[in-house]
C-alpha cells in the first residue's frame, strides 16, 4: 500500500458531514441525537487516527467496538415507541437526498482500491452495486419534491437500496482481516481501519441503512392511511 492522496480523505469527510446534516434535517432536527452521532464519530476518528483498529489479532476483534453499538442502536430505534416518533417526524423529501452521498463514496472506495487499501469486490468494478443508488437518488429526490413519484415506487427503491447496502456491508466485513474472513485474502479490506475511513462503517453506513429502513416504515404507514 502507498499513501492515498489527501483529497480522498477530504472528500470522504465531506460525505460524512453531509450524511449527519441530512439526518438532522430529515428528522425534525433532533439536536441531542445529532450531537451523540457527532461525538461518536469523533471518538471513532480519534481511535482510528491512533491506529487502534490496526490491531487485527486482538480477541475479541477491536472492530466489534464499531459494529456492535451501531447495530444495537438501530435495533433499539426500531422498537414500536421509538419507531412511532421517527415516523411522525420524518421528512421523506429530505431523507431521500441523503442517499446522493453514495456516488462520491463509491469514488472514494474505488480510489482506496487503486492504492491497495480495500479489495476490488468493494468497488463498482467488483460486487458493489451501491453506485446505482447514488446515481438514482437525485432523480428520485427531484420527482419526490415535484410530487411526481408514487409512494409504491419510492417504497420499491428503498427496499432495493436496503438490500444493496446490506450486500456490500456483508462483503466488506467478510473481506476484512477478522477471524471469519472469507474473501480478498490477497488484498483485504484494511482501509476502513484507518482515519477517516473508519467513519464508513461507524457513521455513514449505519445512517444510510437506518434511513432506508425507517423510510420503509414511514411509506408503508402512509400507504395504509391513504
Amino acid at each position: 500500500m502507498v499513501a492515498a492522496p489527501i483529497w480522498i480523505s477530504f472528500l470522504f469527510i465531506l460525505c460524512t458531514v453531509y450524511a449527519i446534516t441530512l439526518f438532522h434535517y430529515s428528522n425534525n432536527k433532533p439536536t441531542k441525537i445529532t450531537l451523540l452521532i457527532i461525538v461518536w464519530s469523533i471518538i471513532q476518528a480519534i481511535l482510528a487516527y491512533n491506529e487502534f483498529y490496526l490491531d487485527f489479532e486482538s480477541t475479541p476483534p477491536r472492530f466489534a467496538f464499531v459494529l456492535l453499538p451501531t447495530t444495537l442502536l438501530i435495533i433499539f430505534s426500531l422498537l414500536p415507541k421509538q419507531r412511532k416518533n421517527i415516523i411522525e417526524n420524518r421528512n421523506l423529501k429530505v431523507s431521500t437526498w441523503l442517499h446522493t452521498l453514495r456516488l462520491p463514496v463509491e469514488i472514494v472506495l474505488h480510489q482506496l482500491f487503486i492504492y491497495g487499501f480495500i479489495p476490488q469486490l468493494m468497488t463498482y468494478d467488483g460486487r458493489n452495486f451501491d453506485i446505482i443508488m447514488g446515481i438514482t437518488a437525485p432523480i428520485i429526490g427531484l420527482l419526490l419534491i415535484k410530487n411526481f413519484l408514487p409512494k409504491k415506487a419510492l417504497l420499491t427503491w428503498n427496499i432495493i437500496g436496503t438490500f444493496l447496502i446490506c450486500f456490500i456491508l456483508t462483503n466488506g466485513i467478510l473481506s476484512a482481516e477478522l477471524p471469519f474472513q472469507q474473501f480478498a485474502f490477497d488484498q483485504p479490506n484494511r482501509g476502513i481501519a484507518y482515519f477517516p475511513f473508519i467513519l464508513l462503517p461507524a457513521t455513514v453506513v449505519p445512517l444510510v441503512l437506518w434511513t432506508h429502513i425507517t423510510d420503509i416504515f414511514k411509506i408503508v404507514q402512509d400507504l395504509k392511511s391513504s
